[in-house]
């Protein structure tokens, strides 16, 4: 084997080259009738170097997807199931309705019926909602028939007869209708819901709004859209019997005639309206764009101001209406916020790691994943990097508790990393270790502060005592915690509460983490001595430890520890000259100890001390 660190680990460099030749063909990047040998009709460039594919990356149009689903590649893709493990999507961009049908019939083949265990998604600033859900879905195992698509051969002939359900035909596929934006979807189920209430007399408070419903109405049914077909769709609708449904907007004549009239004729109402929710803006440019002609293109602007550049606010507000759509779409049916109709879909073989860096997830987005995550229990690893949750942390800490207590669960791994969090990160970990007390691995970081100190709880997310409180944690299985902090004084005691309930803690690592004083710092050591006894690995990073050099050197004797990593913790910034030979004389007594690194620690003139004592001691 050829290890280059820091990039890859290649074990047969002719598997590597044959994986990369298939990529090329492919895309078209290679050219194979330039040469003879490879477009000679008794050879196919594809076939011949798709049992050596073990990772496969879709980019930006879908390229590649519907050659491999035609017929004439019939058995390069029979080959492909059998010998492709990673399956990866890198900056996507918005696709038609036959590159997703292809799509849908790839991964059902590659994954159902095939050997795919991990799908990732990168680099995507504006997601398709169709496209991705659809890929979630598929990726949980999830299927049906499309209509109008042709069976597949492998499920039999019960797959076959069976008609697909109207909600999860039109959200999966991609129907030829206009679709609502997810800020115009979860307007309406907010709406819904507290139409719903005033039924049952039931009121909820909740933040003023600056749209009125009749104008929201009529601006989506001027869109195309039926609010009350959407709201209450006849194939999957779990509606109680006897519940009022809100009547639908008026049929106008025009667009422009039932924007002008809406906001005429708009009531001034006292009574408060929750606020629309954000969506992300769409690239200009875009063949979906809308010209605005005639007397309706100044309420046309209006509401698209409203909905489009009320997104633009900053995370504060952000996280305000990510609570609102939390509290009231809780409980919902998921037919009204468009979510797939799991309960008519055939369940099917599902992958075992889920990766999404760098991929905005809308309330729309955020709700389907939470729904398929609180049964996936083949799931084993999640990664979520740089989503852009807010407070859908919430509904992410439900579905997982809900996963968590399924017969089966088995994530073991989960990665969380996000610009900012509703709730601080020992909060968060406290949350997660909670929902998962079988979990292994928990990698969390969070770059900026909270927005606030005591977060709330949005009002029907469950009692405050499942999110955050001062209870105990009970005994975990993390054998893995790596914690990435923001910037201000961390609080010791929450970080002691995990630790202690972490037994089999066998490495642990602390990025930016800031106490408020040395002695802090020193509860943390003493914690990990008395209740960390199988730490075998320990590694700090960019923390100022300039005046915590007692607390190293109490480090130090532990004899547990057989690693342990001081990068860019300013060591010897103070007292270099004392503090080097006490270092060196607490690691003579340690004899567990097989590693340790100093790396950016601005030690200086002590380097020639250091190597002097390394000579003794045999480093």
């Amino acid at each position: 084997p050829i290890t280059r660190p820091g990039y890859f680990f290649v074990t047969c460099w002719r598997a590597k080259f044959m994986e990369a030749f298939f990529s090329h063909v492919l895309r078209g990047t290679i050219d194979v009738s330039s040469d003879r040998r490879l477009c000679d009709q008794r050879f196919s460039p594809l076939l011949h170097s798709s049992r050596h594919v073990r990772q496969l990356t879709i980019c930006n149009m879908l390229q590649g997807a519907t050659e491999l689903v035609a017929e004439p590649n019939r058995r390069v893709l029979e080959t492909l199931a059998s010998s492709l493990h990673t399956l990866k999507f890198r900056h996507l961009l918005f696709s038609d309705v036959a590159a997703q049908q292809s799509l849908r019939q790839l991964l059902h083949q590659l994954i159902h019926h095939g050997a795919v265990s991990q799908v990732s998604l990168y680099s995507w600033p504006v997601p398709e909602s169709a496209l991705f859900i659809l890929i979630l879905t598929m990726s949980a195992g999830f299927w049906q028939p499309g209509p109008g698509g042709p069976p597949c051969r492998l499920c039999g002939e019960a797959s076959r007869g069976r008609a697909p359900s109207r909600d999860e035909g039109s959200l999966l596929l991609g129907s030829r209708r206009p679709r609502r934006d997810a800020a115009e979807r979860c307007a309406a189920a907010l709406m819904a819901s507290r139409r719903k209430s005033e039924a049952k007399q039931m009121p909820r408070a909740a933040p003023a709004t600056r749209v009125t419903r009749r104008s929201t109405q009529e601006s989506l049914t001027a869109g195309g859209t039926d609010l009350k077909r959407e709201l209450h769709p006849p194939a999957t609708s779990h509606e109680a019997p006897g519940t009022k449904r809100p009547p639908s907007a008026p049929a106008a004549t025009s667009s422009a005639s039932s924007s002008t009239s809406s906001y005429k004729r708009a009531p001034a109402s006292s009574a408060p309206q929750p606020k629309p929710l954000k969506r992300f803006k769409r690239a200009a440019g875009k063949k979906g764009a809308r010209t605005r002609q005639g007397p309706g293109a100044e309420s046309e602007d209006l509401y698209d101001f409203v909905f489009i550049v009320a997104g633009e606010k900053e995370d504060g507000e952000e996280m305000e209406i990510g609570e609102v759509a939390c509290g009231a779409l809780d409980g919902s049916n998921p037919s009204c916020l468009g979510l797939p109709a799991l309960e008519a879909s055939q369940r099917f073989r599902s992958i075992s790691t889920l990766e999404l860096f760098t991929v905005p997830l809308s309330t729309e987005a955020a709700l389907t994943l939470c729904h398929l995550l609180s049964s996936w229990v083949s799931l084993e690893s999640l990664t979520l990097s740089y989503n852009g949750l807010g407070s859908n942390i919430f509904r992410l800490l439900d579905s997982l508790r809900a996963l968590s207590g399924q017969a089966g669960c088995r994530l073991r791994a989960l990665h969380l990393s996000d610009l900012f969090s509703p709730l601080p990160i020992l909060e968060l970990t406290r949350a997660i270790v909670r929902a998962l007390p079988l979990l292994r691995v928990l990698s969390i970081r969070v770059d900026h502060p909270s927005q606030r100190d005591n977060p709330g709880v949005p009002g029907n997310a469950g009692p405050p005592s499942l999110i955050i409180g001062d209870e105990e944690i009970p005994e975990n299985c993390l054998e893995q915690l790596e914690m990435g902090f923001p910037r201000g004084a961390q609080p010791a005691p929450l970080l002691c509460s995990v630790l202690k309930a972490s037994g089999s803690l066998q490495q642990l690592s602390l990025d930016s983490a800031t106490f408020a004083s040395p002695q802090d710092f020193g509860l943390v050591l003493q914690t990990l001595k008395e209740y960390n006894l199988a730490l075998k690995r320990l590694s700090f990073h960019d923390m100022n430890l300039a005046d915590c050099q007692s607390e190293v050197l109490f480090l130090l004797q532990n004899l547990t520890l057989q690693e342990i990593t001081f990068s860019f913790c300013r060591l010897f910034e103070k007292r270099p000259a004392q503090f080097l030979p006490e270092m060196v004389a607490a690691m003579k007594g340690n004899s567990t100890l097989k590693g340790l690194r100093l790396p950016g620690n601005r030690l200086g003139g002590g380097q020639t001390l250091g190597r002097q004592r390394g000579k003794e001691l045999g480093l």
